[in-house]
């Protein structure tokens, strides 16, 4: 039996697993936020960086990539990549992923999707709500393994782009990086 995977961070443009199907489609009842901390992959202990998580908002919905996996050894090698991958992700949750915005049923039901949840005693990583300025700039300064937080946003912002989806969240914050390192620029040259 296949499982199916959704992504809605890093997981749409670098995958890391291998895969049958790739189905562009969002989850309702979520919207993507920069309120999860990342100290192993674009940040460290010392500087946190941001990256997103979901978090539940009735009407919403939440566009991403899901990702079919079918193999035995495919599963295997997917959840533990995962595991690694998401190891700051403390929950699990098994959702209905839609395809078409007029559609009632599900395109494909129980699709797993790691949230990394508010609840600072199983996630010491949550780092929450904040202004957009205050969200950029911690953004532009913190670097982990995997790189600059910034290149994960823009990344994410590229992504969601060539998916046809807008979100506000993502944009907004993309906007005021970007106004903060050109702000940056014009003051030392």
């Amino acid at each position: 039996m296949a499982i199916w995977v959704f992504g809605y961070g890093s997981l749409i443009w670098k995958t890391g697993f291998p895969f049958d199907d790739r189905v562009v489609g969002f989850i309702k009842g979520y919207r993507r936020v920069f309120y999860q901390g990342s100290t192993d992959h674009r940040g460290t202990p010392e500087y946190p960086g941001r990256t997103v998580t979901l978090e539940p908002a009735d009407g919403e919905v939440c566009w991403g990539v899901a990702y079919k996996i079918s193999k035995k050894e495919d599963k295997e090698a997917a959840l533990t990549h995962l595991e690694v991958r998401e190891k700051q992700y403390d929950q699990k949750a098994y959702l209905d992923l839609f395809t078409d915005p007029a559609a009632t049923t599900p395109a494909i039901t129980g699709v797993m999707v790691y949230i990394a949840s508010a609840d600072k005693k199983h996630n010491n990583n949550y780092l929450g709500p904040a202004s957009l300025e205050e969200i950029a700039k911690q953004i532009i300064h913190a670097e982990g393994p995997s790189g600059p937080n910034r290149e994960y946003l823009f990344q994410l912002e590229k992504a969601l782009h060539q998916l046809g989806c807008k979100d506000e969240h993502v944009m907004g914050l993309a906007k005021e990086v970007r106004r903060i390192l050109s702000e940056k620029e014009l003051t030392t040259s």
